[in-house]
């Protein structure tokens, strides 16, 4: 039969009821707009911006984040007529199901593992290190063997360095949210909501009490003349700095993850995830206006804590400490929001039969896919304890990409071939807007650099092996078709 074979929307169609077998529906727009900026919102923001301003755009910056959004925006509203039209978990994975058939359904299963599962563990080993390092600051030491993978140096004050043997609190905190998964979506979304409020809270903190002290000669000129290299300032430099902030906006898409689980997907869906990215241009724009302004985009030039140079141009070195717990909580709701995100990819490809049925079944009292949760406690605590970051840290980017370039792809195909069906959320300026996501994003593809690509062909050359072993054999749809 064909690889090709596609899943009936009047299927899908059938799974969106509220039995015992599906997820309970209990989130609202403001969940979804929350779990959107606990996905965006990282350190990116903090270290990003100064990378971007010193390298490439100096305070031309705020130009690049508008041109990285609006990049955002145009897979974004590709996401959000497809989370309308099919409400269903399991984002880009069934939305190519319905449009591009089983094997690149699968493909794009598959690659979202690299962006949820394989990002919570960058994302826990760096939080584990700046949890060190705020305790640090309060005199407290954790054992350098508890800190650090084995293949990790860590280097003690005395001058000297040694190894670590299990980096134990990048291990808490991924079997910690993998718990509180499994007990239920509304506690979920309570407690990224805090995290939310908290790390917001500190990005405005940054943004008014510093707002003061800025220099408006930091900010002239705005865009620095080009050095003769692409890139290197000038409008070529604000378009590279777009490119490497847009990295920072990575996340919306897991919204779409949530659909099933939203109270009325059709309305609350497009608000979460185009809400959740206007929220964030808006922050990220104001902190990158104040941060460029308290000192010469210069003076960022090859720090590692850009944040830091910054808060040294005002009275308020408090605000560093602040800055970093600000951090530790952005981590802790993007490393939740990963793992709701694949689990629930998970959940959708086991209902279909691509994986074994254990990743499907859903607890009797709690109504999550608990079982698919405990298998990624394992999984990605593995990584967290035991994988250097700089192995783990590069394989999220390149598959984030492709989904958005597949998600654009579906809507010009669905568009095509299912012109009259109800989609409560529609595209503007169908073929424009999906064309644009996919050069867009394809093209940010290509800036990756072949070990990136090389990563994504080995990954998927595992999950083709798996596919044409067990998935395809046991497919439902192929199963019905017959």
């Amino acid at each position: 039969m064909s690889l090709l074979i596609k899943k009936p929307l009047s299927m899908l169609a059938g799974e969106t009821g509220d039995s015992e077998h599906s997820l309970k529906r209990t989130l609202g727009p403001g969940a979804l707009v929350a779990l959107g900026i606990g996905a965006i919102i990282g350190a990116g923001l903090f270290s990003l911006t100064g990378i971007a301003a010193a390298n490439n755009a100096g305070p031309g910056v705020i130009y690049s984040f508008i041109l990285a959004a609006f990049g955002c925006a145009f897979a974004g509203m590709c996401y959000s007529e497809f989370a309308t039209m099919i409400p269903i978990a399991g984002s880009a994975y069934t939305y190519a199901y319905a449009t591009m058939g089983e094997l690149l359904a699968w493909i794009i299963g598959w690659d979202l593992v690299l962006e949820y599962a394989v990002g919570a563990a960058t994302v826990s080993i760096s939080w584990s290190s700046y949890v060190v390092s705020l305790l640090h600051d309060f005199g407290i030491e954790l054992p350098a063997a508890l800190i650090a993978s084995p293949w990790q140096p860590v280097h003690l004050a005395n001058g000297t360095t040694v190894f670590g043997v299990i980096n134990l609190p990048a291990v808490l905190i991924t079997s910690a949210i993998s718990i509180l998964l499994m007990v239920g979506i509304q506690e979920s979304a309570r407690v990224n909501e805090v995290m939310v409020v908290l790390k917001v809270t500190v990005v405005l903190v940054f943004i008014v009490a510093r707002w003061g002290f800025i220099n408006p000669a930091n900010h002239t000129p705005m865009i620095p003349p080009n050095t003769g290299t692409f890139g290197e300032f000038g409008y070529s430099g604000i378009v590279r700095a777009a490119g490497v902030i847009f990295f920072a906006y990575i996340g919306f898409d897991a919204v779409s993850t949530a659909a099933q689980e939203a109270k009325n997907p059709q309305r609350d869906m497009p608000i979460g995830i185009l809400g959740s990215l206007v929220v964030c241009t808006i922050l990220y724009v104001a902190f990158a206006w104040v941060m460029t302004g308290l000192q010469p985009y210069t003076a960022f030039k090859g720090s590692a804590a850009p944040v830091a140079v910054a808060i040294a141009a005002t009275p308020y070195l408090w605000l560093a400490r602040l800055v970093k717990f600000a951090i530790i909580c952005g981590y802790t709701s993007v490393i939740l929001v990963m793992l709701l995100g694949q689990s629930r990819v998970f959940f959708s490809m086991s209902r279909d039969g691509l994986l074994p049925k254990f990743f499907s079944e859903v607890h009797p009292k709690f109504r999550t896919p608990w079982r698919s949760n405990l298998l990624f406690l394992v999984f990605v605590s593995l990584f967290s304890g035991f994988a250097p970051i700089s192995v783990v840290g590069e394989m999220t980017s390149i598959g984030t990409l492709l989904a958005f370039v597949i998600v654009c792809a579906g809507i010009l195909i669905m568009r095509k071939t299912q012109p009259d069906i109800k989609r409560p959320f529609r595209t503007p300026l169908v073929p424009l807007v999906p064309i644009l996501g996919i050069l867009a994003n394809f093209g940010l593809m290509l800036g990756l650099g072949i070990e990136n690509w090389l990563r994504l062909v080995i990954w998927m050359a595992i999950g083709l092996a798996i596919y044409f072993g067990y998935s395809r054999h046991h497919s439902k749809v192929r199963e019905l078709s017959r």
